[in-house]
């Protein structure tokens, strides 16, 4: 059915849960299962100044991250055709670019449970997949 599938993964409770379903289609299917996680450090705007994270902070970020990605791909060692990448920059840019390089066939999020009008006011990974992107996307509630 599907032969390459992306999953977004951000730690969060449903990344988890949507994490425990990848794998499941994944095996199921004989799927190759890529995992992503996006790193994007947000600079914070008030007013006319700009404050963006200091060298310190965004090397620890990144340290932290890179624990997340080895843990996944110690997770998904006993897994064949499956891996956990760390992206850099705006996460639905950058996981639905990732997914048209390698051809994937399926993007897999997971829903966050906002409501309809936060998600409408502060958007969110999983809609903005779902609106943009030109591959299905699944989102595991």
């Amino acid at each position: 059915m599907f032969a390459h599938i992306v999953l977004a993964y951000d730690g969060s409770y449903s990344s988890k849960k949507a994490l425990e379903k990848a794998i499941e289609f994944a095996k199921n299917n004989n799927s190759k299962l890529e995992v992503v996680h996006s790193l994007h450090n947000r600079a914070a705007i008030i007013g006319e100044a700009i404050f963006t994270p200091s060298d310190d902070y965004e090397k620890d970020y990144l340290e932290h991250t890179q624990v997340i990605i080895d843990k996944l791909n110690d997770e998904l060692s006993h897994i064949p055709n499956a891996k956990a990448t760390l992206l850099i920059g705006n996460p639905v840019t950058t996981i639905l670019n990732y997914a048209y390089d390698i051809s994937a066939d399926l993007v897999i999020v997971g829903n966050r449970g906002l409501s309809d009008v936060k998600e409408f006011f502060l958007g969110s990974v999983s809609h903005n997949l779902v609106q943009h992107s030109r591959i299905p996307v699944l989102v595991i509630k």
